[in-house]
């Protein structure tokens, strides 16, 4: 990203709204936007985190609520929300935080959710996993302040490998939706 380029249209951004870019709150506001953008849309520069595995052999392994950030490629505007991943490992598997860097590596650019969901349950699963489940809750603030004005919230799926299979899926699914014992889980 060419941080200098995105700071000058910031600012023309600024004038076209009818602003100051020159008053006092607004006077550092490019410089602000553009390292904003380095960080949330780092998603683009993110190589595979997949590579660390570990020999081990279990049958599920579900993360749940992993929270992730993105912005929505039609208005520019967030989403969030949290993601759970399951997978049935084959023979590895992964550290929870490579489960984190992957969810961060797609969500970190524009992006629509749908695309989000199936991107993360595609490269799990190039993985050499069996199978791979992502879920994928969110709000939209493209949808809550413009449009529509609306509170609602979307999820989306992706199934591959054994979880295609339809009672494979209704098992990993009641497995994912769960609460856990401890309610602070």
């Amino acid at each position: 990203m060419d941080k200098e380029r995105v700071k000058k249209l910031v600012r023309e951004l600024i004038i076209e709204i009818g602003e100051d870019p020159t008053r006092e709150g607004l006077r550092d506001t490019p410089e602000r936007i553009a390292n904003m953008y380095k960080e949330i849309f780092g998603g683009y520069e993110s190589d595979s985190e997949l590579s660390v595995q570990f020999s081990e052999d279990s049958d599920v392994v579900v993360a749940r609520n992993i929270q992730f950030y993105s912005m929505c490629e039609h208005h520019m505007l967030p989403f969030f929300g949290k993601i759970h991943i399951a997978y049935s490992p084959n023979g590895r598997v992964f550290g929870i935080s490579k489960l984190v860097r992957l969810v961060e590596k797609f969500s970190k650019r524009l992006q629509i959710q749908e695309r989000l969901t199936k991107n993360i349950a595609d490269e799990l699963y190039a993985q050499g996993v069996k199978g791979v489940v992502v879920l994928a809750d969110a709000e939209h603030l493209c949808m809550k302040m413009r449009g529509v004005r609306n509170d609602a919230t979307l999820s989306s799926s992706a199934y591959r490998g054994i979880y295609e299979n339809k009672e494979e899926k209704e098992s990993i699914m009641a497995m994912i939706r769960r609460r856990p014992a401890d309610s602070s889980l």
